[in-house]
């Protein structure tokens, strides 16, 4: 047994330090491939511009209102005689008077209008059955999807003390009081 051991003693000695001389690697070569990819293009050169016009003025804020200007308008005589309409399109009409103010301007130059927001629904149903049954009664209105909202407007007008009376009367008609606001076009 001790002869068997002693045997198997020296052959593992033998390979250890004989294996590592033929495993070398030195029959083994790698594979040389060409490569395709293009050359790294030139970089284009960063042009600088320094700016040419005026930087704009802030407008997240509501300027206030500049003074009222009076415009007289002339109200014209129609030179043709006017044509019969039907019943289902006449709709009411407002004429300017002779006097009326022009809108005020704020320092920007734009016309101040103000707007009646009469209701807001969370039902985008809601808030068309509203609007229908107002534009039945002949009143310019308008919806608007906030962010979880349908809000129904009534307006806009230049004359802020007309949008009065008007809340008045459908707060009288329809039971909705609304308040007054600034008109914006967002």
């Amino acid at each position: 047994m001790k002869k068997r051991l002693l045997g198997f003693a020296l052959i593992a000695i033998t390979l250890a330090v004989l294996l590592p001389l033929f495993l070398q690697g030195d029959g083994y070569r790698e594979r040389q491939l060409e490569s395709r990819i293009p050359a790294t293009p030139a970089m284009p050169q960063v042009a600088i511009l320094e700016p040419q016009s005026e930087e704009l003025p802030d407008t997240s804020e509501y300027p206030p209102p500049q003074e009222e200007v009076v415009v007289s308008v002339v109200d014209p005589a129609p030179a043709v005689p006017a044509k019969p309409v039907a019943e289902a399109d006449k709709r009411p009409v407002k004429k300017p008077t002779v006097d009326e103010p022009a809108p005020a301007l704020d320092e920007q130059g734009v016309p101040v209008a103000w707007t009646l927001q009469l209701a807001s629904f969370k039902d985008e149903a809601n808030a068309k059955a509203l609007r229908k049954q107002l534009v039945g009664n002949g009143h310019k209105v308008y919806t608007r999807q906030g962010a979880d909202l349908y809000k129904v407007y009534v307006g806009p007008d230049f004359n802020k003390e007309r949008l009065t009376q008007l809340q008045a009367r459908l707060q009288s008609d329809f039971g909705l009081e609304g308040i007054i606001i600034r008109f914006t076009t967002q």
